[in-house]
């Protein structure tokens, strides 16, 4: 990774995800440029179950689109769908 590129975001996780990565928060430093970069590292990090067109992802506390671009300490929350009864 190069110096230039790197970012820290947060990366908060919910649900199923928060499940699979052992943790409901972290910061990271990453070279990715939107946030579907960001999901599918993690997804390959991780092994997460889900495709990214099965979770919704919030950029700054607001719904967003996975083109989204990343900047140095954005919030990224992934939510993955949620059973109910």
């Amino acid at each position: 990774m190069s110096a230039s590129n790197l970012k820290t975001v947060r990366v908060d996780y919910f649900a199923l995800l928060k499940e699979q990565r052992g943790l409901a928060s972290e910061k990271l430093q990453t070279e990715c440029s939107t946030v579907l970069e960001l999901y599918e590292e993690l997804q390959r990090r991780y092994g997460f179950s889900l495709k990214h067109t099965s979770v919704a992802v919030a950029l700054n506390d607001e719904f967003a689109d996975w083109s989204k671009s990343l900047c140095e300490s954005d919030k990224v929350v992934f939510i993955p769908p949620v059973a109910g009864g």
